[in-house]
C-alpha cells in the first residue's frame, strides 16, 4: 500500500482522514508499541491525528506520554484527567476532539498492522460503509474473534453478517454517524459500555465493512491480567449493562429473523459466561438474585422459534435458567468446565433417527427437561475419507470410510447418492460395508467405536439409473452415512487420501452404438467429486490434436496421420480417420495408441481405396470430429501396381480449401503409351 491514499484525491478532507482516540490506564509497558504502532502507519502522519487520554494513570503513563509528544509533535494530543474508573469518560473526551472524518478507538495494551488505518479507509471510501472492522489477531493466549473475518465483506450489515459477534470499539467509524446519532459511551457502566455504543452504532450504519485479508488489530493479552475485562470479576457489573443492551434489541428491531439474530450473540456469549466464570463463585443468597435478574433479563429474547439457532448446550442453559433451577446451573457449569479441560466429546443417546447428547438430567423423570434441549442431530459431524476415486470404462470405483461424530458403526445402513444439480433427480446405491479396525481410537479418549465405517462401490454408468443409463447432466456424489437409524448426507472428496488425485479425468464411454463423454472432477473451492455427463462443464474435443498427414516412412502407399489425445481412455475401435468420396464410398481406418502414451497414429492405405477425391476428418463415436488438415504441397505422388494396373495418390488438385483431399486413380495405360510415343513423334 502506498503513503497517499487515492480516497485522498478524490475527497475534501479539512481535518485528518482519521482520529484515532486510546484510553490509557496504567498502560505500560505496552503504551509505548501501541502508540508507535499509529505513528508508523502507512496512510501518513498527515492523515492522522492521534488522541491519547491519560485516565488517571499510577504507573509510567504519563511519563512516557510526555516523552512521545516529544517524538511525534503534531501527531500527538495528550489529554490528562482524573481516573474516572473505567474506558468510557477517557473514550468521550478523545471522541469530543476528534476531527477526523473518521474514529478508531485503539486500546492501550493493543497495536495496529502497518497498513490497518490505509485498507480500512478505503474500503469504507469504495463502498459507502459507515463501519469497518478490521482482522483481529490474539497475542500472548488472548482469543481474537473469527467467524467474521472468513472473508472480506465489502457491504454487508448487522444483520446479514456475523459482525455483531464483536461489540468492542477497536473498529473504523465514520464521525459524522457518531455525531448524528450522539452516540457516546455510558459512563456509569463499569463494563459492557462497548455493546451499547457498538451495538447502537450497527443499527444506524449504513453499511458495514469487514477487512479479512490483513491482520489490522493486535489484540494482547496482558501479563498483569490487567485487560479490563479481567479485572471487572462477579455477576453484578454484567447484570447492568445487558438488560440496557436487550433493551436496546427490543426497542430498535422488531420481533422476526432480524431481532433473532442479535439475540443469539446474547443468550449464548453473555449467558454462558455470566454462569460459568461469575456465578458459580459467589454466595448461595447471591446466586439466586443473581439467577432471577437473569431469567427475567433474557425472558424477551428467547423463544422456541429461536431453536434451531442455538446449539443444545445453549438450549439446556436457558431452559435451566427460565425455570430457576440454580442446583441444575451450577451442575451443568461444572459439567461444562469439565469438558472444557478435557476436549473430549460427549456420548450421544440415538433414539428415533435423532441423536440426544447426555447431557446432565437427561431424561429424568424429576427434572423433566424435553429432549429438544438435549437434540444434537444437526451438530453432529460427519468425517470421511476418500482412498479410491476411479473411472475405468464406464464403472465408477469410490472407495473410503465415513461417519457420523459420536455415534457408533452398529446397524450400518450407508449408501451412496447421485444427485443431478439441476433438477435434483436422484440415485440411490448400496455400497458394501468394510472394516475399519482401530478408527477414531486416536479421538476423544478412544471413547467411541468406528469399526465398521468403511465403503466401497462400483457405479457402472449405463445402469446406475434404476436399471438404465444415468442421464446427461453433472451428478454430486454424497455419503448417506446411516447407523443405529440414524443418517447423515454429506458430500465426498474433500478429504481424500495423497494418492487420490481432484484434477478431471475425461473419458470416453460405450452408450449403446455409440459414445458418451463423463469427466469426473472436484468442484471449486470445496473440492468434492462430481460426474459430469454429457459436457456440462468439460468438453472432450480439446482432448483431440492432429498433427501430421505424410506418407509412412516404412510403408510408402500408406498415408499416416499422427495425433494426440489426452482422454483417459474410450473404446476400442472408436477413434478413427474416416474417409468419403462424395459418391457413396466410405472408409474408416482406427488408431492406434500405445497404452499410457497421449500419440496416436492412424495408418491409410490408399491403393485400397476405389478411385475418386477422398475427403476425410478424424472422428470419435457419433459425436465428435476434427477435420483432418489439407495435404501438404510438395506431398510426392504415391504409385503402385494393383493386378498389374499401375495407380496413384496425390493431393487433389481442387483441393486448395485449407482441408484434406486426395486425389486417387487409376493410370489408363493406353492413354499413357499414346501420350509418351505421341509427344516423341512431334519431337
Amino acid at each position: 500500500m502506498g503513503s497517499c491514499p487515492a480516497f485522498l484525491e478524490s475527497v475534501t478532507v479539512t481535518g485528518p482522514a482519521v482520529s484515532v482516540v486510546i484510553a490509557a490506564y496504567n498502560a505500560m509497558p505496552y503504551l509505548t508499541r501501541c502508540v508507535d504502532s499509529v505513528a508508523e502507519q502507512s496512510i501518513g502522519r498527515e492523515s492522522l491525528e492521534l488522541i491519547v487520554v491519560n485516565d488517571g494513570s499510577t504507573d509510567g503513563t504519563a511519563a512516557e506520554l510526555d516523552r512521545l509528544a516529544g517524538v511525534y509533535p503534531g501527531l500527538l494530543h495528550i489529554v490528562h484527567q482524573e481516573n474516572s474508573g473505567g474506558p468510557s469518560a477517557p473514550r468521550n473526551a478523545g471522541l469530543d476532539r476528534a476531527r477526523g472524518e473518521y474514529v478508531f478507538f485503539l486500546d492501550a495494551d493493543d497495536h495496529l498492522g502497518p497498513e490497518a488505518l490505509e485498507r480500512m479507509v478505503a474500503m469504507a471510501e469504495a463502498n459507502g460503509t459507515d463501519i469497518v472492522l478490521g482482522k483481529m489477531v490474539g497475542v500472548g493466549g488472548r482469543s481474537a474473534p473469527k467467524s467474521m473475518f472468513r472473508r472480506n465483506q465489502p457491504k454487508t450489515d448487522v444483520f446479514s453478517s456475523r459482525v455483531y459477534w464483536t461489540l468492542n470499539p477497536m473498529k473504523l467509524f465514520r464521525r459524522e454517524l457518531l455525531e448524528r446519532h450522539r452516540l457516546r459511551f455510558p459512563t456509569d457502566l463499569a463494563i459492557g459500555e462497548d455493546q451499547l455504543f457498538v451495538g447502537a452504532a450497527y443499527l444506524h450504519a449504513s453499511g458495514v465493512s469487514v477487512v479479512a485479508d490483513y491482520d489490522c488489530l493486535f489484540w494482547v493479552h496482558r501479563e498483569d491480567e490487567g485487560n479490563i475485562t479481567q479485572r471487572m470479576s462477579g455477576s453484578e457489573p454484567r447484570l447492568r449493562f445487558l438488560p440496557r443492551v436487550v433493551d436496546m434489541i427490543l426497542e430498535n428491531v422488531p420481533p422476526g429473523p432480524d431481532r433473532d439474530h442479535l439475540a443469539h450473540r446474547h443468550l449464548t456469549v453473555e449467558v454462558e459466561q455470566l454462569l460459568g466464570e461469575h456465578l458459580v463463585l459467589e454466595d448461595r443468597e447471591t446466586q439466586q438474585k443473581t439467577l432471577e435478574r437473569l431469567a427475567e433479563t433474557v425472558e424477551p429474547l428467547w423463544h422456541d422459534g429461536m431453536n434451531d439457532r442455538l446449539s443444545a448446550m445453549a438450549r439446556l442453559r436457558l431452559h435451566l435458567v427460565r425455570h430457576r433451577m440454580l442446583d441444575e446451573v451450577l451442575e451443568l457449569a461444572a459439567f461444562e468446565a469439565d469438558l472444557a479441560r478435557h476436549g473430549s466429546a460427549t456420548p450421544v443417546l440415538v433414539d428415533n433417527g435423532r441423536a440426544l447428547a447426555r447431557y446432565p438430567f437427561l431424561r429424568d423423570p424429576a427434572r423433566a427437561v424435553p429432549d429438544i434441549c438435549y437434540d444434537v442431530t444437526a451438530q453432529l459431524g460427519v468425517r470421511h475419507q476418500v482412498t479410491r476415486a476411479e473411472l475405468r470404462g464406464g464403472t465408477l470405483h469410490l472407495a473410503g470410510h465415513g461417519y457420523v461424530h459420536r455415534v457408533e458403526t452398529r446397524d450400518v445402513t450407508t449408501e451412496l447418492v447421485l444427485r443431478e444439480r439441476g433438477g435434483g433427480t436422484e440415485h440411490r446405491l448400496p455400497v458394501t460395508h468394510t472394516p475399519t479396525p482401530d478408527l477414531g481410537a486416536d479421538r476423544d479418549e478412544g471413547r467411541f467405536s468406528y469399526d465398521l465405517a468403511g465403503f466401497e462401490v462400483a457405479v457402472d454408468i449405463s445402469t446406475a439409473a434404476h436399471g438404465k443409463p444415468l442421464a446427461d447432466g453433472l451428478w454430486d456424489i454424497s455419503l448417506a452415512i446411516g447407523a443405529q437409524g440414524l443418517t447423515r448426507e454429506v458430500r465426498i472428496g474433500s478429504k481424500r487420501t495423497a494418492d487420490v488425485s481432484g484434477k478431471p479425468v475425461t473419458l470416453a464411454v460405450a452408450a449403446g452404438d455409440d459414445v458418451r463423454a463423463v469427466t469426473l472432477y472436484t468442484t471449486k473451492p470445496h473440492g468434492n467429486f462430481t460426474l459430469d455427463l454429457g459436457e456440462n462443464k468439460h468438453e472432450l474435443l480439446p482432448h483431440l490434436e492432429l498433427g501430421d498427414v505424410r506418407w509412412a516412412a516404412d510403408a510408402p502407399t500408406e498415408l499416416e496421420v499422427t495425433g494426440r489425445c489426452s482422454l483417459a481412455s474410450y473404446p476400442d475401435g472408436a477413434l478413427v480417420v474416416a474417409l468419403d468420396n462424395g459418391q457413396g464410398g466410405t472408409a474408416d481406418f482406427a488408431a492406434r495408441q500405445a497404452p499410457g502414451e497421449s500419440g496416436f497414429t492412424v495408418r491409410v492405405p490408399v491403393r485400397e481405396l476405389p478411385p475418386g477425391i477422398w475427403r476425410g476428418e478424424l472422428r470419435l463415436g457419433g459425436r465428435w470430429a476434427l477435420a483432418l488438415p489439407e495435404l501438404p504441397v510438395d506431398l510426392a505422388p504415391a504409385r503402385w501396381r494393383r493386378l498389374g494396373l499401375p495407380g496413384y495418390a496425390k493431393p487433389a488438385a481442387d483441393g486448395g480449401d485449407g482441408d484434406f483431399a486426395l486425389h486417387v486413380a487409376r493410370t489408363d495405360v493406353l492413354k499413357a503409351v499414346t501420350r509418351r510415343f505421341g509427344v516423341r513423334g512431334r519431337g
